[in-house]
């Protein structure tokens, strides 16, 4: 029988969690939950003589995935791995499988609310509202009509598209590969086009040795001036003092950014609490309730199907 060790919470109450785990524990299965840390002797400690490990979004060093040597599985809560050492885990023989899927709809909702709050101002018209103030001078833009990049057409972009399209937007993508199922009202665009053509640039492209560091400076430098960056795809994708600068400059009008270098909390003197026209949120785009729930169903079913010789969401 298996050993599993939860990392750190799933998102989900204590109610869900037993229920899930209930159906392993009365095939002989034991648990053990721990509550999240980044502290490596005690990650070793605590997952040392684990079967399988399931974690979120915390950091998994290798260090950590090669000390622990009956450790055979590592179930992802989580889409993106780079935080993972998928190097130690791939010396080993440690199968590591993901969530994909489970956040989908509650990416996309984040970006189209941060692209409404933002053309609608609704940040600064609040707290107008509540000083006794009008609206003088911060009347916005609508949506309709407006072109909307999107960088990263995988499943969460193409469901961002939907929603633009909804709206009456024009939509241009661009991916590593061309799609050749795109809907017809997708336009396929090299990612200079789409930065020069648009007036929302949306970033879902995963974290990779290519996509790192990739909106620079001199990406920024061909958007529009009245241009919107939403990045709800992980925070080293942007050069983060670049996009600061930028917002300071007026090179682009504004962003809303809801991944960082790192996890939040941040530090008081990240760039990008401490410039212009910045929409900031501490990565809650993935969180919802449904998206918790959506995920953690998805954990245990990958569990379920490891322990059955059949993994699924393989990412090794």
């Amino acid at each position: 029988m298996s050993k599993i060790v939860i990392m750190e919470s799933l998102g989900i109450s204590a109610e869900e969690l037993a229920m899930r785990k209930r159906p392993f524990e009365e095939n002989g299965h034991t648990f053990v939950d721990f509550a999240r840390t980044t502290d490596i002797p005690t990650l070793i400690e605590e997952a040392r003589d684990a079967d399988a490990m399931i974690i979120a979004n915390m950091p998994m060093p290798g260090e950590v995935i090669s000390a622990c040597d009956k450790l055979k599985f590592i179930d992802v809560a989580f889409t993106g791995v780079d935080h993972v050492g998928l190097d130690a885990a791939r010396a080993k023989g440690v199968a590591v499988s993901n969530a994909s899927g489970y956040s989908n709809e509650a990416v996309a909702e984040l970006v189209l609310g941060m692209v409404l709050s933002i053309l609608r101002n609704i940040s600064a018209v609040e707290e107008r509202c509540r000083a006794g103030q009008t609206k003088d001078g911060l009347v916005g833009s609508e949506l309709k009509g407006k072109t909307v990049g999107i960088i990263g057409f995988g499943k969460i972009g193409r469901r961002s598209a939907e929603l633009f399209h909804a709206f009456g937007c024009r939509i241009l993508a661009q991916s590593r590969t061309r799609k050749a199922d795109a809907p017809a009202y997708v336009e396929q665009v090299s990612q200079e086009d789409l930065l020069k053509q648009s007036d929302i640039v949306v970033l879902h492209c995963p974290l990779n040795d290519s996509t790192r560091g990739m909106i620079n400076a001199d990406k920024i430098a061909l958007m529009k001036k009245s241009a919107i960056l939403i990045n709800v795809a992980r925070g080293p994708v942007v050069v983060a003092q670049d996009l600061a600068d930028a917002l300071n400059n007026g090179t682009i009008a504004a962003a809303g950014i809801d991944v960082f270098d790192k996890e939040p909390p941040l530090s008081l003197d990240e760039p990008l609490l401490n410039c212009k026209n910045c929409l900031v949120t501490p990565h809650v785009a993935f969180a919802s309730k449904e998206s918790m729930t959506l995920r953690a169903e998805i954990v245990f079913d990958n569990l379920e199907a490891w322990m059955n010789g059949n993994q699924k969401n393989v990412i090794l």
